[in-house]
């Protein structure tokens, strides 16, 4: 008995450290070695993804019956700022601009943010705004050495409009952040380091 028991104990922690390594594995990818060369894509598309993940979040942890909030003007000067659902729609709008530019007219573009302006439930938000990043991973799948430096029709480069569209969604993210923690909302993002 006492050797079942011994090999148990034996399976038992070889099963523990089998997932913990597993866990591992999934959790935290592998960082290149330095001195590996990344392509544009593979960088952009990083920053991207990082920034999308937490800017989702934030704009779905804001329950529907606040998705209009903007701040009163007695709470600071915030006259004239956009509401929840309007920063979100802006950032989903210009999302065309900054990473449609190479498949994409002027007229186009316009077309789309004009429809994405139009929108009003949280749903039909999320869901363009989650359409737009689709557009956004696709253009930055698209970066390559040769291009990225390369003036395009709308006078930007792929590299400089992604590196601005991914600033501008930063502006945002902190906007939004903000939003939630004005109305007692802890950000996604905040809550695993409390």
């Amino acid at each position: 008995m006492q050797r079942f028991v011994r090999n148990a104990g034996c399976i038992l922690a070889g099963c523990v450290l089998a997932v913990a390594t597993f866990a591992h594995s999934q959790a935290a990818p592998a960082k290149p070695a330095v001195g590996t060369q990344v392509t544009p894509a593979q960088t952009y598309g990083k920053l991207l993804g990082r920034l999308e993940k937490e800017f989702v979040d934030t704009v779905e942890a804001m329950p529907e019956d606040k998705f209009n909030f903007a701040p009163a003007e007695g709470a600071g000067d915030f006259k004239g700022v956009r509401s929840f659902a309007a920063q979100v729609k802006h950032v989903t709008g210009s999302s065309y601009y900054f990473f449609g530019g190479a498949s994409m007219t002027q007229e186009q573009v316009k077309a789309k943010e004009e429809s994405i302006e139009k929108l009003t439930t949280k749903a039909e938000i999320v869901q363009a705004l989650n359409d737009s990043l689709k557009n956004a991973h696709t253009f930055i799948d698209g970066i390559t050495a040769e291009n990225a430096y390369v003036t395009m029709a709308n006078g930007g480069t792929r590299a400089g409009m992604a590196s601005f569209g991914i600033a501008h969604m930063m502006d945002h993210y902190g906007q939004l952040v903000v939003y939630l923690r004005m109305n007692s909302i802890v950000p996604p993002a905040s809550r695993g380091s409390m």
